[in-house]
């Protein structure tokens, strides 16, 4: 009885695993073995790719519980709860007052300076199209004069807006570094003693 139970298993088994052999294996070590009992290329194919896709890979076991999910997004009353502590690293903008984290620029005023440049970029195209900007742009605003030596803003490209310039809106945001690009790769500290 156990035999036959133990025969019936392993016949399952290769059934299952070889559907394309026949029930017994004759002649697996006589050397002229027939070519109807090979597997095909496909279905052996199909298993490797199925064992790679499914089986093999790192996949979680487990769905993780809605109070799991919680504590990690929230954390848990016990230990420290995420949302609830207050910041402390806030400073008030000198500029417009207005409350931001410290090392971040105040986004108040970072709105107030991107619709102006906007604005700018805007009059920039109307007034030169779409040529490719191969010379530098020089904004003036209402009032405002070319300053320096003609040989400066000579060749340069100039665009003139018709409003008057903000009082927040810096004349030196536009202009180009005035140090000369370093010469030598070393270091040196300063102000030593």
């Amino acid at each position: 009885m156990l035999i036959r139970v133990f025969s019936a298993t392993i016949r399952a088994i290769e059934n299952a695993i070889f559907p394309q052999f026949p029930r017994q294996f004759p002649g697996l070590a006589v050397a002229g073995f027939d070519d109807r009992f090979q597997p095909k290329i496909g279905a052996w194919e199909s298993l490797k790719n199925t064992l790679e896709d499914a089986i093999l890979w790192a996949v979680p076991k487990h769905r993780r519980t809605i109070e799991r999910r919680l504590k990690r997004k929230f954390g848990s009353p016990q230990y420290k709860m995420k949302t609830l502590q207050p910041k402390h690293n806030l400073k008030i903008c000198i500029t417009c007052g207005h409350h931001h984290e410290v090392g971040v620029l105040c986004p108040h005023c970072y709105s107030r300076v991107k619709a102006e440049t906007e604005a700018m970029q805007e009059e920039i195209q109307k007034e030169l199209g779409l040529q490719p900007i191969d010379k530098d742009v020089i904004v003036l605003y209402e009032g405002e004069k070319l300053q320096g030596a003609p040989e400066t803003w000579q060749g340069k490209r100039i665009v003139e807006l018709k409003r008057p310039r903000p009082a927040w809106f810096s004349k030196n945001l536009l202009e180009k570094t005035t140090q000369p690009p370093a010469t030598t790769k070393e270091v040196k500290p300063t102000d030593l003693g």
